[in-house]
């Protein structure tokens, strides 16, 4: 199933939903016909969209709002905070060609701190599903939720079948005392082929699919943390604010102390490209990942 035929579906079977988006239809180009009236598409005005998602979900429904996500996170983020988060109302963002998926874009067209300034909002949920089976797998229970809620949207095919998704949840592919690989969203793929190139090594590796990051899965990275002598976050984000911060403020709450390696972007924004050519430049094939891991000096 793919992203526009379970929002379609789920649509369909409830009439609270609403679907909008400002001028940004590639995920729910079949939609107009479909709902008729309850897809509203406001035109290149996110803080409009917002404000009217958020007015809407006053009255009752619940509103999937889609926009590309540098401007959905950043040039509506005073109303996201102001009329959604204050009010704490149901409306769901999903967030379009997050972190490295905007390849061809500059810095202007990167969202690459959206988990860092969404997830400061009380109350505000965020999830960076790994792929499209990930993503259907998890919006049934976000669009459920009560709460406001961020969605890094990612519907990239991948190899792996993911196990059921439980609110607030990691999701464990493999436990490792050596290492363990902490990872959400487009990079999954990368993190698991890297995973291998370094047991190929003689490394135990253990590998967390952090599916949610607010809620976070704190007992997953605390387990973590005593089963393995490093732990190695990785994302398409800028180091502060995202999962590395992330992990250090869940151990410190616990009055832990772990070894961890932050695989990010640190204080940079990436250079554009092809994807395959973003992942080389930036060093986050598994190659390259692989060898940042295994020469690293805490």
């Amino acid at each position: 199933m793919t992203y526009e035929e379970l929002l379609t579906e789920t649509a369909l079977n409830d009439e609270r939903y609403i679907v909008m988006t400002a001028e940004n239809r590639a995920l729910v180009r079949n939609m107009p016909r479909t709902l008729g009236e309850r897809f509203v598409d406001t035109g290149i005005t996110e803080q409009t969209m917002v404000g009217m998602a958020a007015g809407l979900a006053l009255r009752g429904r619940i509103p999937v709002i889609h926009a590309l996500a540098p401007f959905l996170t950043m040039r509506a983020f005073e109303f996201i905070r102001t009329d959604v988060g204050i009010a704490n109302l149901p409306v769901k963002l999903s967030g379009y060609i997050p972190g490295f998926l905007s390849d061809g874009n500059g810095p202007t067209h990167q969202s690459i701190e959206d988990v860092s300034i969404l997830r400061g909002i009380p109350g505000m949920e965020v999830y960076c599903p790994a792929d499209e089976d990930d993503l259907v797998k998890m919006l049934p229970a976000v669009w459920a939720s009560p709460a406001p809620a961020y969605v890094r949207i990612n519907h990239k095919k991948g190899a792996y079948t993911h196990a059921p998704y439980v609110t607030g949840k990691a999701e464990v592919i493999a436990e490792g005392s050596d290492i363990t690989l902490l990872v959400y969203g487009f990079l999954f793929d990368n993190a698991l082929a890297a995973r291998e190139l370094l047991e190929k090594q003689g490394l135990s590796v253990g590998l967390i699919n952090m599916r949610s990051l607010k809620p976070v899965d704190a007992e997953a990275i605390l387990r973590a943390a005593s089963a393995s002598k490093r732990l190695v976050t990785i994302e398409d984000h800028l180091k502060t604010g995202g999962l590395y911060s992330i992990v250090a403020e869940v151990l410190l709450q616990h009055r832990l102390t772990a070894d961890v390696q932050s695989l990010s972007l640190e204080e940079r924004w990436f250079k554009p490209g092809l994807l395959n050519q973003v992942l080389e430049t930036e060093g986050f094939t598994p190659e390259k990942m692989k060898n940042k891991i295994m020469t690293y000096a805490q």
